[in-house]
């Protein structure tokens, strides 16, 4: 299976917090990555997305089909995201679109087996791949890339 942890891009400060859209920088932000991504998505793929507005908007520059769970919602465990995307038996690649401080922990979680914060940049991802090698099973980052980097 493949995991691509994608953050929303830039979004305008306010509240409600569900209804913050991007920005125009946060839409560029979007566009860069789902064009970066479209040319290396396996064929067998599929998106989920938080509820909140910046999350449906960055996944939607994808232009594909969009699947929104309340499990992707600002404030979910990283528990939830991992259970809502089948990890790690779902088959293709399964792209997350979230937030922060959740995305980073199921970064460090699937990478470290330990609880951590990291850093998910606005607008980036981190592309995970579970296999089996030799019987073991092994987390490997394929790509972690930032907006301003494509």
């Amino acid at each position: 299976m493949q995991l691509i942890l994608w953050r929303h891009a830039q979004a305008e400060d306010g509240r409600p917090d569900l209804e913050r859209e991007l920005t125009s920088k946060g839409r560029k932000q979007a566009a860069k990555v789902a064009a970066w991504l479209r040319e290396r998505l396996p064929a067998k793929h599929r998106v989920l997305a938080s509820p909140a507005a910046r999350a449906r908007q960055t996944a939607a520059a994808l232009g594909v089909e969009v699947s929104v769970t309340e499990r992707l919602a600002p404030g979910k465990s990283a528990s939830d995201v991992l259970e809502a995307a089948g990890w790690p038996d779902q088959a293709g690649a399964v792209i997350v679109v979230g937030h922060q401080p959740t995305l980073g922990e199921v970064a460090a979680r699937l990478l470290s087996g330990t609880a951590a914060e990291w850093s998910v940049r606005k607008g980036g991802l981190w592309w995970l791949e579970h296999r089996l090698r030799a019987g073991r099973t092994e987390v490997v980052v394929r790509a972690v890339v930032g907006p301003d980097l494509i």
